[in-house]
């Protein structure tokens, strides 16, 4: 898979349309999520990371319009195909009618919303961090559907049926992914500040 892209104008794309600093931390993390699923799979990391980093490029401004304008902006840095498509098959059934074909593509959709559960549970810890955190704590976080109420348990859940995986599969890895990135992410966060 080609991405046609490099990272700088990668970020230089997201940073033109998202301002908010929750939207590019997010990005940032499921960039690196994305990165060490690639690695884990013999897969190219560069373009898992890429589409990662902007499967929301589109959000911030035009959220009504969430991975329809996507591939407008993605022309702006000649995206390949496979990157647009990567990038808007992650809101299948929700936004969008692309569907996940690849290995790669069912994993941004699956662990996308899933990486903003395990932000917000990570935040709840003493720690703030993700490194201490278990399965166990994730679990019954999932369960309590008041808790990060705005990430969809249903479309975790999906995501985990369509790559064939349980439930404490896609939590554990999603974990370590996180744990993977966070120095990195946080590193970037201030380095934007």
């Amino acid at each position: 898979m080609n991405a046609n892209v490099t990272r700088e104008e990668a970020l230089g794309l997201l940073k033109k349309y998202n301002q908010e600093s929750f939207h590019i931390q997010h990005s940032l993390t499921v960039e690196g999520v994305m990165r060490w699923f690639a690695k884990e799979n013999g897969e190219d990391e560069e373009f898992w990371g890429l589409a990662g980093l902007l499967h929301d490029v589109d959000f911030e401004k035009y959220p009504d319009e969430h991975c329809q304008k996507a591939p407008e902006l993605l022309a702006e840095i000649n995206a390949s195909p496979e990157l647009v498509h990567a990038i808007c098959s992650h809101a299948y059934g929700i936004c969008s009618d692309v569907e996940p074909e690849h290995l790669m593509e069912k994993i941004l959709f699956a662990t996308d919303e899933l990486t903003g559960l395990i932000g917000a549970a990570a935040l709840m810890r003493p720690s703030k961090s993700v490194m201490d955190m278990e399965v166990k704590s994730l679990k019954k976080k999932f369960k309590d559907k008041r808790f990060a109420a705005g990430c969809s348990r249903d479309v975790i859940e999906k995501g985990a049926e369509m790559l064939g995986w349980d439930m404490n599969d896609l939590f554990e890895k999603s974990i370590l992914a996180m744990r993977s990135c966070e120095e990195s992410v946080n590193q970037q966060m201030a380095e934007l500040g």
